[in-house]
């Protein structure tokens, strides 16, 4: 790519990459670039814009909370945005989690939550349980603490000499065999067994996305594993954290994966959708245990984090108008489901190249079957982003793994979208 820009792009190969595609406009699920050309965003952005672009609503929000306070330190000061945002949130959280930690993106939330965790112990006494164990194929974000709790992973490997040495079980990928699926998450908690009887390890806690490994490549669990994986916590004395940053807000269907499966974790990361997308915002909810933990007459058992936009108030203002927009008509993430199975079984059944179908509430993922294998750096997943974007929608493979997490305000396109990606597949 000949760049004449400053601008260092994200998760970007600057040497070999085309160049990008300006957008001018955003409008519902539709994007126009810089020659007019409009074309189908069906990932939501990177899983933001779960309202679509510019929805009007939020952006009044946001235009009247930066007239009347645009920002304010939030250590010793409070303002409405904030405190009305938790109060809405905690209602559809699992009933466990009653406090409310703000940062402001996916990766600093699991930062919070592995160090809320960590100190949690540190002030019971306990400082030598001082890891954590994640699952292999995981993403938690691109932050050291983040990176370290996510196993196995394309992303991580020149940075790991500077990473903890953290511990990663298997992620039990589920199937439609029932008795397979029951072996492998019986495999797994066997494996988080051994490390917890290991007499040289001492855990915090368990990180886990539920349901959905995103950029892992879409990989799902069951919902029964959570259930076993909760109660494995709880028998051996681990805080469990849910990473629903991807998850979060409707994408599996229901507000929260932890929702769906009536799993109460300790701890739980929330952002992406929070904001529609508009603004970056996060919280890390915890439960009144984990807060108790932090209260004492010795300043240095207080909770040592914050960031200098915490719980932004222009930030806030989007999301309550979010969760507003969510609480009025949740049926386009609760019926998205069924679309997908709809669409993909008119459209898909006859490709034979389409590998590994599956769904969980308004995503859906398959493998296209390649000599490359199945990984991120298979080149395939470039090959497939340019042809879909010639056929005007924004699809960005993980490699060989194509999946679609659409905006909710997405309607008739959805059955052109499976369309379009038909040909694309039928023609390679």
């Amino acid at each position: 790519m000949t760049n004449h820009s400053p601008i260092w792009r994200p998760f970007t190969q600057m040497k070999t990459a085309p160049p990008p595609l300006k957008v001018v406009r955003g409008h519902g699920a539709i994007l126009k670039l810089e020659d007019g050309t409009e074309i189908i965003d069906c990932i939501s952005s990177w899983w933001v814009n779960i309202h679509g672009h510019s929805n009007p609503e939020i952006a009044k929000a946001i235009y009247e909370q930066a007239i009347h306070l645009e920002h304010v330190m939030f250590a010793g000061f409070t303002h409405d945005p904030a405190e009305v945002l938790a109060a809405r949130l905690l209602p559809h959280l699992p009933i466990s989690l009653r406090k409310i930690f703000f940062s402001d993106n996916g990766s600093t939330a699991v930062e919070v939550a592995l160090k809320m965790a960590y100190q949690y112990w540190y002030n019971k006494g306990h400082a030598d349980r001082d890891r954590f164990i994640g699952f292999d194929g995981g993403y938690h974000g691109d932050t050291v603490g983040a990176m370290s709790i996510a196993g196995s992973s394309p992303f991580w490997q020149r940075y790991k000499r500077m990473m903890p040495e953290f511990d990663a079980v298997s992620y039990p990928l589920k199937s439609e065999d029932v008795a397979a699926n029951e072996e492998r998450e019986n495999e797994t908690l066997k494996q988080m067994k051994k490390l917890v009887i290991s007499k040289k390890k001492k855990y915090a806690g368990v990180c886990i996305e539920p349901l959905v490994q995103g950029a892992g490549g879409m990989r799902m669990c069951s919902e029964q594993f959570l259930v076993k994986l909760a109660k494995f916590c709880r028998d051996n004395d681990l805080l469990l954290i849910f990473d629903e940053v991807m998850t979060g807000f409707g994408r599996t269907g229901d507000w929260f994966a932890a929702k769906k499966v009536n799993v109460e974790p300790d701890i739980m990361c929330l952002s992406k959708g929070i904001t529609g997308g508009f603004v970056p915002l996060a919280v890390t909810a915890c439960s009144d245990r984990i807060y108790e933990s932090f209260l004492s007459d010795d300043p240095q058992d207080m909770f040592a984090h914050g960031h200098s936009y915490t719980a932004n108030p222009i930030a806030c203002a989007a999301a309550v108008k979010s969760l507003e927009l969510l609480e009025a008509d949740t049926r386009p993430f609760t019926e998205m489901e069924a679309k997908h199975r709809s669409y993909a079984n008119e459209f898909f059944t006859d490709i034979k190249t389409i590998k590994n179908l599956r769904f969980c509430g308004t995503i859906v993922a398959f493998e296209v079957e390649s000599s490359g294998g199945n990984h991120y750096y298979n080149e395939l997943g470039l090959t497939l982003r340019q042809k879909f974007l010639e056929e005007g929608l924004l699809i960005r493979p993980l490699g060989n793994t194509v999946y679609l997490m659409p905006p909710y305000c997405i309607t008739e396109s959805l059955s052109f979208i499976y369309y379009k990606i038909a040909k694309v597949i039928s023609s390679l």
